[in-house]
């Protein structure tokens, strides 16, 4: 009895201990968003950030653009590669035509609360790659811009805006002046057949403008491209009723060349410019190489001017069912000088010139390359020149630049009264340059 009772004890003495050297279960790792400085543009700030969609709901892919009061909204999508879910949160922050922020506090241009949550979100199904995909309406119930003017729209983590992910710039307009506009060739004549110059007239017999040098601001860009913005602050003539800014020095913009474009809206098909298509724990994408487009004259190609759309027809979902594939790009092309980078840029990924976006250089072959992870959809794109921080040295070094080309151009048009504490938006008018003008 006495040795039953001792082998008892040392076989409960044995379990115990074996518990004690059982491994801690290990807690699954979830990544930390970074704390960033807000930028006053359209960023992506980290690169699970994918496929960020911002557009005017009556139309895909246009213009954010929105009129004060009416019943229009944009739509914000996007996908968060990291999955899961997380506690995202957004907020609009009004700024000026310079798209610094204005001294103005929330309480004075947003109605209800001045953040919300994302509540709209939904996990990738039947996707080797995993995502999360989250989308939003402005206005909404919670938050409604109360004047016209510049917004930058923040989408932050755990209601921390240091934690920011995207930040869009949305435009809010109150028509007060009508805009007319033209596009003709750059009167400097070494530039003609390369150019594009954009006359504009104000007018405004509804508006009492007092002192248009110091009240009046029109801004223009080229494809929605930010960072080939162009601002007049002086009107050439001063008539009744109407400013005219036609003077032949301002509002020249290069015109470029046509953006290259592919398709990958099935993965089973090879479509538009897809060289070879593999599969083995992702998609891999090799797409044929580019040549470079700086030839003398101008040969037209359809293309959407920059813009990007999601778009999967393997499925029956664009926004959640859609895979991601690694996309490779090649350019047979020299450097142009020693100075810069060759980068890959388009509405995609916001024009950014980034790491993400820098091709690598190979001598040997003097070709470029790059692979991106890029949502099934059809895609225009185009190769720039830049430094490593991302200023433009040439924009056009492997495409020309051409008068002939087609482009978007949007005019957006900003007034401060006197003894205003902001800028208004007044007027927004959209061209392009082989139609006539339209409005959104």
């Amino acid at each position: 009895m006495r040795k039953s009772l001792i082998y008892l004890f040392l076989m409960l003495l044995s379990l115990a201990t074996f518990a004690q050297k059982k491994p801690k279960k290990v807690r699954a790792y979830v990544a930390v968003t970074p704390e960033s400085v807000t930028v006053y543009d359209n960023k992506n700030y980290i690169p699970e950030i994918k496929s960020v969609e911002f557009f005017n709901a009556e139309k895909d892919q246009s213009f954010p653009v929105l009129s004060l009061g009416s019943s229009q909204q944009v739509i914000l999508k996007f996908d968060d590669l990291r999955g899961g879910s997380r506690n995202l949160f957004y907020t609009l922050e009004h700024c000026d035509a310079d798209w610094k922020p204005s001294s103005l506090s929330p309480i004075e241009y947003l109605q209800s609360f001045t953040e919300e949550r994302i509540n709209n979100f939904r996990y990738s199904f039947g996707t080797f790659i995993s995502y999360t995909h989250y989308e939003l309406s402005l206005p909404n119930s919670s938050i409604i811009p109360k004047i016209s003017g510049n917004y930058l729209l923040k989408v932050y983590e755990d209601g921390d805006q240091r934690k920011i992910l995207i930040s869009r710039r949305l435009y809010i307009v109150q028509a007060k002046v009508n805009v007319q506009a033209e596009i003709t060739q750059s009167a400097i004549v070494a530039k003609r057949d390369e150019r594009q110059k954009v006359n504009i007239n104000i007018a405004h017999p509804g508006l009492a403008i007092q002192n248009p040098y110091q009240e009046i601001r029109i801004v223009t860009l080229k494809n929605n491209r930010t960072d080939l913005m162009k601002t007049i602050n002086k009107p050439l003539f001063v008539r009744n009723n109407l400013l005219v800014y036609a003077d032949n020095l301002t509002n020249d913009f290069d015109g470029a060349n046509e953006f290259r474009r592919f398709d990958t809206r099935s993965l089973r098909f090879k479509s538009e410019r897809v060289g070879q298509i593999v599969l083995d724990s992702l998609y891999r994408i090799l797409l044929f190489p580019d040549a470079a487009l700086n030839t003398p004259n101008y040969s037209y190609q359809f293309d959407e001017n920059g813009k990007f759309y999601i778009i999967n027809q393997d499925g029956n979902s664009d926004d959640y069912a859609g895979d991601y594939a690694a996309v490779t790009f090649t350019l047979n092309a020299e450097e142009p000088d020693a100075n810069g980078h060759a980068y890959i840029i388009g509405q995609f990924n916001a024009y950014q010139k980034n790491a993400d976006s820098r091709l690598i250089y190979h001598p040997e072959n003097k070709q470029f390359s790059k692979t991106m992870l890029l949502k099934q959809g059809v895609y225009d794109y185009k190769y720039t020149w830049a430094t490593e921080d991302g200023k433009i040295i040439n924009d056009h070094a492997f495409d020309g630049s051409f008068f002939e080309t087609e482009n978007d151009y949007q005019i957006l048009v900003y007034y401060r009264a006197p003894a205003s504490r902001f800028e208004e938006l007044i007027a927004f008018r959209e061209l392009n340059s082989r139609q006539l003008p339209r409005t959104n």
